[in-house]
């Protein structure tokens, strides 16, 4: 089988990115462009992202998670902490997160490490969920072998009749990470493949470092 894709190309115009107009603050920036997004009204979910983690197997791996918070300390999702990307992270905390947004022409890419927030927290964000998202937390023994979906939508029935008029409390293997960036690339694109990049990185001090980088 063979599909050639070579054809596909797109000019790159919508905008421009310029050390005039960024924030000195990568996640005053990260905010910036976000709000944009949501103005737009281009994307169905704009706090979709792919996280991507070294596997236990030693090969990276991507998935599309969603953006649940994010802050001047780093950007928050909730997972179960025993599926494939739960043990992942507690073997290497190092991860990549990103964003694109193809209306806008943008993407993001931040570095950073992941780890387990505060249990109230975690707490918080899952009393918030539809009580039909918190069972099916409960029922899905998230990235392992499973005969069947029929399995799941059995134990989940059973669940509904259990917890009938009942609050529903988080598993304890289920919360938040909070991914702390060390660095964070904004990316434009532009006409004649010459897409504006700019990074920040970390600095020992905590000051951000600004750079420009060849498209």
């Amino acid at each position: 089988m063979q599909n050639d894709l070579g054809n596909y190309r797109k000019s790159y115009e919508r905008s421009v990115l310029s050390e005039d107009s960024i924030s000195d603050n990568p996640l005053q920036q990260f905010q910036k462009w976000f709000y944009e997004v949501e103005a737009s009204e281009s994307v169905d979910e704009p706090n979709a992202m792919t996280l991507a983690t070294f596997g236990l197997d030693g090969y990276p791996k991507n998935r599309v998670v969603l953006l649940k918070k994010y802050t001047h300390e780093g950007f928050i999702f909730y997972t179960n902490y025993d599926s494939e990307k739960g043990k992942a992270i507690a073997r290497n905390p190092k991860v990549c997160i990103s964003f694109f947004w193809p209306f806008l022409e943008r993407q993001v890419i931040i570095k950073g490490k992941a780890e387990k927030i505060a249990e109230n927290l975690s707490d918080g964000y899952f009393e918030s969920r539809p009580d039909g998202s918190k069972l099916g937390t409960i029922v899905s023994p998230q990235s392992k072998v499973i005969p069947s979906r029929e399995v799941l939508e059995i134990e989940l029935k059973k669940l509904e009749k259990a917890y009938e008029g009942k609050s529903i409390d988080r598993p304890k293997n289920w919360g938040g990470y909070l991914v702390r960036p060390i660095s964070i690339e904004f990316w434009q694109g532009r006409p004649n493949r010459l897409h504006d990049r700019i990074r920040y990185t970390l600095q020992d001090d905590f000051e951000w470092k600004i750079e420009r980088l060849a498209p």
